[in-house]
């Protein structure tokens, strides 16, 4: 359907885009090619919030006149003003002659109206060139957009046969020092990491991305009962806490905990527990657009309950830890029969380290679980 040529410099653009990874959000990444009689003459990408998008970088780097030119872009210009002025009125007054895009913005300030305006001024427009590749790219902006709640990621290490610790709950490390530097890179590409209270009680996790340069994300912690030590190593680290409890927490320990820095919402379940549907929306509303949760086996099944969760991620370790009590990244109870299993789609298995890295997308037309959630 379409062109290898097309094709080639699309694959190049979304290269480029890649590289505001972690630096862009809550903006999807961009990437922009411009191409003049079979030669690249610019190129650019959305480096930062509030920077120059991608086309205008692309024009900025142009070693020659790019009118009559091709411009390959990952996401449709925009056309209204917001941070910068829109990149469709760029396109237009640089004269370029034809543009290239892998989709339709469907942020409703744009939703088309890109493509429409560039249409109307005489300019032919090509949608769709690897077009899944850049949803992929830009999944978090793309649920976030258009759904007002985070993307949320389930990361989790085991050994080849399931188990996420020894029985004697000794962890550290399943998984190999290649993937834990993954993991790390992960957290700086979320705005939110999460966990549960329990993970904090047993490993006072730090929950930052120790990478040079990189934004730590905000830490999430689901405590109902804001059982939370005031030692926690999260309510000390610089940066954003929230935590996620209900109006059942003791009011003392409510002020404590914001008087060490830290916000609350509270989101009530009907059994006493956290409602994390309610409290995805309320995230949504303080600007997370993305959540990596590193919880336990008991927060990472009411999440997959409540059907927070979009993607997982698991690192499985050539390790067999064994032992009918040793933990597995799931609790609660479980599927009672296979057709109820959660299925996954666009699965992914590739090595990391020593480990193999696999990956997939909750099937939500599949899943049979309580509800056909």
């Amino acid at each position: 359907m379409f062109s290898a040529e097309d094709r080639g410099y699309m694959k190049l653009a979304l290269e480029l885009a890649r590289r505001g990874i972690g630096h862009t959000r809550p903006n999807p990444m961009v990437g922009a090619v411009l191409v003049k009689h079979g030669t690249i003459i610019g190129e650019g990408w959305h480096q930062q919030y509030g920077g120059p998008h991608a086309e205008v970088n692309a024009f900025a780097s142009c070693r020659e006149d790019p009118a009559g030119a091709t411009l390959y872009v990952t996401l449709e210009p925009c056309s209204h003003y917001g941070k910068t002025p829109p990149c469709a009125d760029l396109i237009i007054r640089k004269k370029v002659a034809r543009v290239v895009t892998s989709m339709v913005d469907p942020n409703p300030l744009v939703a088309g109206r890109g493509i429409e305006k560039l249409r109307a001024a005489g300019i032919p427009v090509t949608v769709g060139v690897m077009e899944e590749e850049c949803r992929r790219l830009n999944e978090v902006f793309l649920k976030f957009v258009t759904e007002k709640k985070p993307f949320v990621l389930y990361k989790a290490a085991m050994s080849l046969d399931g188990k996420t610790a020894c029985y004697t709950g000794d962890s550290q490390w399943i998984s190999s020092e290649t993937s834990r530097e993954e993991a790390h890179r992960l957290r700086a590409q979320y705005a939110g990491i999460m966990t549960g209270i329990g993970t904090v009680l047993a490993d006072d996790p730090r929950l930052t991305a120790r990478i040079e340069g990189a934004e730590d994300p905000v830490r999430i912690i689901a405590d109902s009962q804001l059982r939370i030590p005031l030692t926690a190593r999260v309510l000390h680290e610089p940066g954003h806490t929230i935590l996620l409890t209900t109006s059942q927490a003791p009011e003392e320990k409510k002020q404590q905990v914001q008087a060490l820095g830290a916000d609350l919402i509270v989101a009530d379940g009907l059994h006493g527990e956290v409602d994390l549907n309610l409290a995805m929306t309320c995230l949504a509303m303080s600007g997370i657009d993305g959540i990596l949760l590193e919880g336990g086996s008991t927060l990472a099944a009411a999440a997959l309950e409540a059907g927070i969760i979009d993607k997982v991620c698991f690192y499985a370790a050539p390790i067999l830890i064994g032992g009918g009590h040793a933990p597995s990244p799931l609790g609660g109870f479980g599927a009672a029969h296979l057709p109820d299993a959660v299925r996954l789609k666009d699965v992914a298995c590739e090595p990391s380290g020593c480990d193999w890295k696999i990956t997939g997308y909750i099937d939500r037309e599949a899943a049979h679980v309580h509800g056909n959630r």
